[in-house]
């Protein structure tokens, strides 16, 4: 398989995940930028290796959950982008986290091919060790919290070292050179709050889920910020 012909193959496959309904093979042959005859020889490709492709011509076709790409699929930037996000992780997150990053470039490594194993093994990207001030906080508490959307009780210290007692909403924790910062609905200033974790003198879950989804918060959130949400 060539270099274009996987890339095409991957551009096809993400084309698909954007639907949850069938959608005709005229017009993913004009967002992939391909014939119609080719297309339809590219999805045959991709159902040979595995990828639940259902539908026919002239009815549409959607991408069913739980297919994993192909190892040769990847490109030495796609390698090479993995490598150094797995090493900034591994440098700068929670230990857990840090744990969590270079196992999973472990399991990347097992299954790519030679080559590309090699180019994942002496990449010459490299991540400077952060200097930051040491957390206070359970980070993996942290990201427990936001990712079962939990009302979370907090000592915090301001720049003057005063202390307050805050119930907040956690929806994101940002990952920054210097410091980590978990974002946050504060009922007590009711509005959006930035916490560094450096400064939580404790925190503790109230095993109660917030009145809001996660999503819609940090959607607001980054409207409030000026920041444009994902498309």
């Amino acid at each position: 398989m060539t270099v274009a012909r996987s890339e095409r193959l991957l551009a096809l496959l993400q084309t698909l995940r954007r639907y949850r309904q069938p959608v005709s093979g005229a017009k993913l042959a004009a967002e992939t930028g391909v014939s119609l005859r080719t297309l339809y020889r590219d999805i045959a490709s991709l159902q040979a290796q595995g990828a639940f492709i259902e539908g026919e011509a002239g009815v549409g076709y959607v991408l069913r959950p739980g297919f994993m790409l192909p190892p040769m699929m990847f490109t030495e930037e796609e390698v090479e982008a993995l490598v150094l996000g797995s090493r900034w992780v591994a440098k700068t997150a929670d230990t857990r986290l840090a744990a969590g990053a270079v196992d999973a470039l472990a399991k990347i490594a097992a299954v790519l091919p030679p080559e590309l194993k090699e180019e994942l093994d002496t990449s010459p990207l490299l991540v400077g060790a952060p200097r930051r001030q040491e957390d206070k906080a359970d980070l993996t508490l942290l990201r427990r919290a936001i990712r079962a959307e939990h009302i979370l009780e907090l000592a915090y210290e301001d720049e003057k070292g005063v202390l307050t007692h805050r119930a907040v909403w956690p929806f994101a924790l940002g990952f920054f050179e210097n410091v980590r910062v978990m974002i946050a609905w504060c009922e007590l200033r009711q509005g959006f709050r930035h916490f560094r974790t450096d400064r939580i003198a404790s925190a503790s879950s109230t095993e109660r889920r917030y009145p809001r989804r996660r999503q819609v918060l940090l959607k607001e959130w980054r409207l409030a910020q000026g920041i444009p949400n994902p498309q």
